[in-house]
């Protein structure tokens, strides 16, 4: 019979050689939660790895800031995937301990549009404060749920001396995934999120990154319990291999340099 591996994610060993384990190293549930911004890699690993293990994983994203909430508040789970800043956070008052960090990637903030729509000019503050005065309808992540992306978004608007004409028209995702989602189906103009996440979904939608004066570049790094089943630090090791790390460009995200 399978064993079921449960990861509950907010992203070396490879997966066949994962697949040599012997069954009793294999726990029985296994959460791990991370940022949307790693869905597409973590969903390609995943399935190779229920190909080659034979074992089935469950997935599931939530918001950076919302990932780590769950995961702290969760007796059971194993691993996290984050904000780098915010496990260093987590650490150091405590939160977090008894556990080993590896970086995973960076992605940088900035805006998608519909595919088939032309692409503002974002590349100056300017520009940006036009093209977001000019849409109709745009949308971002909640900040309150633990969003950076919407968290950094604000405080743009706010600097530009647009928040209530921009907030009077936006939409608050719950996650970037949503944003997307919200752009793809033509329901905003602009959608504002973690590029990895505009490149996961549509690249055609991309449009490009904040203009350097908001320049947000966010490192994801996972944090395992140095207790942890040894499948749990098989995986880990699968996600933070250098021939994943190397992959990690087409989902927009940049490896560790």
């Amino acid at each position: 019979m399978k064993k079921k591996l449960s990861l509950i994610l907010c992203a070396g060993l490879s997966a066949a050689a994962f697949a040599t384990l012997s069954a009793p190293t294999l726990a029985a549930d296994l959460k791990l939660y991370a940022a949307a911004g790693v869905k597409s890699p973590v969903e390609r690993l995943a399935e190779d790895f229920e190909k080659s293990s034979g074992q089935k994983i469950t997935l599931i994203f939530d918001t950076a800031g919302a990932a780590e909430q769950r995961f702290l508040a969760d007796p059971d789970a194993t691993l996290l995937i984050t904000g780098a800043s915010r496990i260093k956070a987590s650490e150091k008052n405590g939160k977090l301990k008894n556990g080993d960090t590896s970086i995973v990637g960076d992605t940088v903030a900035g805006f998608a549009a519909p595919p088939d729509q032309p692409k503002p000019d974002i590349s100056t503050p300017a520009k940006l404060k036009a093209a977001l005065l000019a849409a109709p309808r745009i949308a971002f992540s909640d900040p309150a749920r633990g969003a950076t992306v919407g968290a950094h978004f604000m405080k743009v608007i706010e600097a530009l001396g647009i928040k209530d004409e921009v907030l009077k028209k936006s939409t608050l995702a719950v996650d970037g995934i949503q944003t997307m989602n919200l752009v793809l189906e033509g329901k905003a103009d602009l959608g504002v999120t973690q590029l990895s996440e505009v490149m996961q979904a549509n690249k055609n939608a991309l449009v490009g990154a904040f203009p350097k004066e908001y320049d947000l570049a966010t490192t994801y790094s996972l944090w395992l319990h140095n207790d942890a089943p040894a499948a749990a630090k098989a995986f880990a090791k699968l996600i933070t291999s250098p021939a994943e790390r190397a992959k990690l460009a087409g989902y927009g995200l940049r490896p560790p340099q």
